[in-house]
């Protein structure tokens, strides 16, 4: 069983909020919506991404709140 953390990739500029969002704030009047500034919550919640080596079936698992997370391998050594 494989595992690392699962990270977002670059938004899209055609998604329909998206689409709507730059439509809205075109021409003259500023900022039509509110702009989030202050960050709330100091810990992320991290997503582990799955993925099993024989049927290659992926699926990702939700860990509790952590401010650092580190995935680590541990091996078997024989003698």
């Amino acid at each position: 069983m494989k595992s690392y953390e699962y990270k977002p990739g670059k938004a899209s500029l055609k998604a329909q909020g998206k689409r709507r969002y730059d439509r809205k704030q075109r021409g003259y009047g500023g900022q039509t919506k509110p702009v989030f500034r202050k960050q709330v919550k100091n810990t992320k919640k991290p997503t582990i991404k799955l993925s099993c080596e024989n049927c290659k079936k992926e699926y990702m698992k939700s860990m509790k709140r952590a401010k650092r997370f580190q995935i680590t391998i541990i091996t078997k050594v024989k003698k």
